[in-house]
């Protein structure tokens, strides 16, 4: 299905029915599909035709929605772009995806405006539009204003559904962002399978907290409006603000990453707040621990709480229908998906036309013929063929299946350590490591080193400040001494160095920058190296 035709269909069946809260301002499907015509005639006004790219750089917002909505009526492929990249990222994105227009606000405008400059003379006849509501144009800029005093009547682009609906760009944390292409074919089936294996329906109502130019944030938007249910815009996620929205606006359902409800329930529990409980829960983009598990089902009191794992590229893979009863599983196959996970060489090697056996750790691989699958990386047929192989999408995660039949993923194959010809793989340390109680935050990368060839590194955010080198001396022999003594934690898996940060870097979706951790940005001033003891004698 085209996705113009999911909303026309949606606004026909219930026009009445609430589709966006932001601030102040509440619409209804009748109203905003009358927006949304509007604002693409002001784009075919401006000069973008069918099959042009437009990105879109902006915080989540009506404006936002609108304007992504508009260009599919119109026919044009909306490139969407982190709206907290700095001006030489959004430059080589405007310029790999030769967008005709560019939709920003006041956070992304000044990035924006130093992207063009770069560009020069390739930006000209790039148009632009300013959603930020304190402007009435900047410059050059058509405001939004503008695009919606358009003269009446829907932009009717074509309606093929193999066409290109949304360039997604990865996060870019281990070399240049991808622009992930996907149809409305795709988004549409993708959307269904979030419905499905979500357990949502009609009416439904969430957070559209996590940013639109997210695959997760892009698809509950869809999703909802497949649903005609309701998105509660924040434009960032703050915990207080959330949690009073979630009573105030009678929130059914939310889809977050860990790391916000990590958010969530350390301000419930801070504030005393009694949250009203939210019926369905789901969550993805990194493991959650159990500890945090445990609290969301007591905070939340869900009667859904559902582990998706998923990918831009492939979107819902394998869902835990309950996280509950087995939070470190991944599940089975979501709907119309299919799984695999391939053994692997000495080192990283994968063996694509075999099936590793229950419990051995292997590549996790999707059938590139699901009906979500993504129509390649833009300009890049040498990095699409690099992950499809004999009809499989090659994840690039590392995971093995139990004697149940679910899925664990454990991290990503370009993570895993090999120290001393041994594999070993970061989230089976920091598994380990979280559960000690000096430890707020951890995260674990291989580190050069000219005897084993990687050695294990510990990158630990203690609880309390650790002033003193010799706090920082007893701190890592304290963890040593606690992986040594770890049931489920080989001996040589143990880091053999830790360094005190205050913070680890994370993606907007909750992943851990362990490029960043190896180059030193995760160093606070201050911070130190601390080998352990038998590291320093030159131990195995």
């Amino acid at each position: 299905m085209h996705l113009a035709v999911m909303l026309e269909r949606a606004q026909e069946a219930y026009p009445e029915a609430e589709v966006l809260v932001d601030g102040q301002e509440r619409l209804r499907y009748g109203e905003w599909s009358r927006r949304v015509d509007a604002v693409g005639r002001g784009f075919y006004e401006m000069g973008v035709r069918p099959g042009d790219r437009v990105a879109v750089c902006a915080r989540n917002g009506e404006p936002w929605a609108t304007a992504y909505f508009a260009l599919l009526k119109l026919g044009a492929a909306p490139v969407l772009l982190n709206f907290r990249w700095k001006a030489e990222e959004l430059a080589y994105a405007m310029d790999e995806a030769t967008v005709r227009a560019v939709v920003y606000d006041g956070t992304a405008g000044p990035e924006v405006g130093r992207a063009l400059a770069m560009l020069g003379s390739r930006a000209r006849g790039v148009r632009q539009v300013t959603v930020a509501r304190e402007a009435e144009g900047d410059g050059e800029a058509v405001a939004y204003q503008e695009l919606l005093s358009a003269p009446p009547g829907p932009p009717l682009g074509p309606r093929d559904d193999s066409c290109w609906s949304s360039i997604l760009y990865t996060s870019g944390t281990t070399g240049r962002p991808k622009g992930v292409c996907r149809s409305h074919r795709s988004d549409w089936a993708a959307a269904l399978a979030l419905v499905v294996e979500h357990r949502w329906e009609r009416f439904e109502r969430t957070l559209g907290a996590m940013p639109f130019c997210h695959t997760m944030g892009l698809h509950t938007l869809l999703s909802i409006v497949l649903l005609n249910g309701t998105v509660v815009v924040m434009p960032s996620l703050d915990a207080r603000e959330a949690l009073r929205l979630i009573a105030a606006e009678g929130v059914t359902a939310l889809y977050l990453v860990p790391t916000a409800f990590h958010d969530l329930v350390g301000q419930a529990d801070a504030g005393g707040w009694d949250v009203p409980p939210v019926p369905k829960l789901a969550t993805a983009g990194a493991p959650m621990p159990e500890s945090l598990v445990k609290a969301c089902a007591r905070v939340f009191r869900p009667r859904v709480f559902v582990n998706h794992y998923g990918c831009t590229e492939m979107h819902v893979i394998a869902v835990n229908p309950d996280l509950t009863r087995k939070p470190r599983a991944a599940g089975r196959p979501a709907l119309g998906a299919r799984v695999r996970v391939a053994p692997l060489d000495r080192g990283r090697g994968i063996r694509l036309g075999e099936a590793a056996a229950p419990g051995v750790l292997g590549a996790i691989m999707a059938d590139a013929a699901s009906a979500q699958a993504f129509s390649g990386y833009l300009n890049r047929p040498d990095a699409t063929a690099e992950v499809l192989g004999e009809g499989w999408y090659v994840t690039g995660d590392l995971g093995f299946v139990d004697a149940d039949g679910d899925l664990h993923v454990v991290g990503r194959l370009d993570d895993m350590i090999i120290s001393g010809g041994e594999n070993i793989h970061p989230a089976e340390v920091e598994e380990v490591l979280r559960r000690h109680p000096a430890v707020r935050d951890v995260a674990v990368v291989g580190m050069p080193d000219e005897r084993w060839g990687e050695v294990v590194t510990a990158f630990v955010v203690p609880k309390a400040a650790l002033c003193a080198p010799a706090d920082r001396e007893r701190l890592a022999g304290d963890l040593e001494r606690f992986c040594r003594a770890a049931p489920d934690l080989a001996r040589y898996k143990r880091p053999r160095r830790f360094v005190f940060v205050a913070a680890i870097p994370r993606t907007p979706s909750g992943k851990v920058m362990r490029r960043a951790l190896r180059d030193g940005a995760g160093r606070p001033c201050g911070a130190e190296e601390t080998n352990t003891r038998e590291e320093r004698c030159g131990g195995r």
